[in-house]
């Protein structure tokens, strides 16, 4: 048993899985474990992931017999964890030294079962391009009207929530997660303090707007059951909003669509 279970799903990742699985290990927070489950790469993902493993016992990599995507791969790793808490990190992305140490004291401390961070923007090699802050708390309806949490910075307590699953659909599965969450919490928080870092590249999910909005819209019809007039009105909302951030930062974050991090 751990405190925690970080669960990486890997897809063709060894540009950057080093870097990801070693952010990990450089926690100050020690009593953890990662499972890493490989959705059939292709390229040498495995064998850096597999060297690592030998060199840390508290990293497992499961690897899968044919390519299930990225939320089937997530749900594997929960189902297998052994972690109190279970925290989320994709294969391309890092966390900063104090990320876990930080964000299980404030869970602890505050009895919060479903919390998330600010977090910075890099480039492919690791620059600094950004900052994505994060409002203090967030509802179910919050989230309906905006996805203001990143995957690389939630964590949930499993404890008292249960496992909570990832629907098991191609994109915004972690949108889907944090919508199942919030049905049973009133709120998800945050400190705000910047925690990890989140890399874009060519083959990020959200660098294509047009596909995470019409994902986002069959999770609001086929996985949430809202009726057409309803997810209207809510998707009206997620498209104006992500206009503004990423088109006039400045009005967004004048409007409180965009808080600064806390440094």
């Amino acid at each position: 048993m751990c405190l925690c279970t970080v669960v990486t799903p890997s897809f063709n990742s060894e540009v950057f899985i080093e870097d990801t699985i070693k952010s990990v290990i450089n926690q100050s927070f020690t009593d953890w474990e990662m499972i890493v489950v490989d959705d059939c790469s292709k390229d040498n993902s495995v064998d850096i992931i597999e060297r690592i493993c030998q060199e840390d016992p508290r990293i497992k990599l499961i690897r899968l017999n044919e390519n299930l995507g990225a939320a089937a791969a997530r749900n594997i790793a929960i189902k297998e964890a052994k972690g109190r808490y279970i925290a989320f990190l994709d294969s391309d992305d890092k966390w900063l030294p104090n990320k876990l140490d930080n964000q299980l004291k404030f869970m602890i401390d505050n009895s919060v079962l479903f919390s998330y961070s600010a977090y910075d923007k890099i480039d492919e090699y690791g620059k600094k391009i950004g900052s994505v802050g994060v409002p203090e708390k967030v509802s179910y309806y919050d989230l309906l009207k905006v996805c203001s949490i990143g995957c690389l910075t939630a964590i949930y307590d499993s404890e008292r929530l249960g496992k909570v699953y990832m629907p098991e659909i191609r994109k915004r599965q972690d949108l889907g997660l944090w919508l199942r969450i919030l049905k049973e919490v009133d709120f998800g928080y945050s400190k705000n303090d910047v925690l990890a870092e989140y890399r874009v590249h060519k083959n990020s999910i959200s660098s294509n707007k047009k596909i995470a909005a019409l994902y986002t819209w069959k999770l609001y019809r086929k996985i949430e059951g809202l009726n057409f007039f309803v997810s209207i009105y809510y998707f009206s909302f997620y498209a104006f909003n992500g206009f503004l951030r990423t088109k006039f930062p400045k009005i967004a974050s004048f409007l409180g669509l965009l808080k600064e991090p806390i440094r």
